[in-house]
């Protein structure tokens, strides 16, 4: 099994849904970059529908020895810095992020990426759950915008 370092999106979105659980199930390890930690803490005291920390015990909270400031420069946000960052000094992991700016910068830094829904084909492939179309829509119910091109694309690679 892979490990994995996690940005702030993914995790939220997997919790909206009730599938935080799966991290656990396809990656032998997972480290949240201390950085979003901070920003859920700032999400949840907002009142927004985030994981807290003592729901991530399963995880390790790791920070970054740098952050390239040219990745900043880019408005990129500081989690999202900080898990690629953590990504360029453990390469084997695989960093997981949403943002399309983000993944982008991550690939040219030839770091492995993964989305949320990538999660999702994952869950599907290790028989987690027994179809991705419902998640979908919950993914979407929840706030993440999937467009119906990329809807319709990851339910053929699911098979369905």
């Amino acid at each position: 099994m892979q490990n994995a370092i996690s940005n702030t999106s993914p995790l939220v979105y997997l919790h909206r849904i009730d599938s935080l659980s799966w991290l656990t199930e396809i990656f032998s390890s997972v480290w949240i970059p201390q950085q979003v930690i901070d920003e859920l803490n700032e999400g949840h005291k907002r009142g927004y529908n985030v994981p807290i920390e003592k729901h991530l015990e399963w995880a390790e909270i790791v920070k970054p020895e740098q952050m390239p400031a040219e990745w900043f420069a880019l408005d990129l946000g500081v989690g999202e810095v900080a898990a690629m960052s953590l990504g360029l000094e453990n390469p084997d992991r695989v960093v997981i992020l949403d943002d399309l700016l983000a993944r982008r910068t991550a690939q040219a830094a030839d770091l492995q990426v993964w989305g949320t829904l990538r999660v999702l084909l994952e869950a599907k492939s290790l028989e987690l759950i027994p179809e991705v179309s419902s998640y979908i829509e919950r993914l979407d119910s929840s706030g993440m915008y999937i467009s119906a091109n990329v809807k319709q694309r990851i339910r053929q690679l699911a098979g369905e």
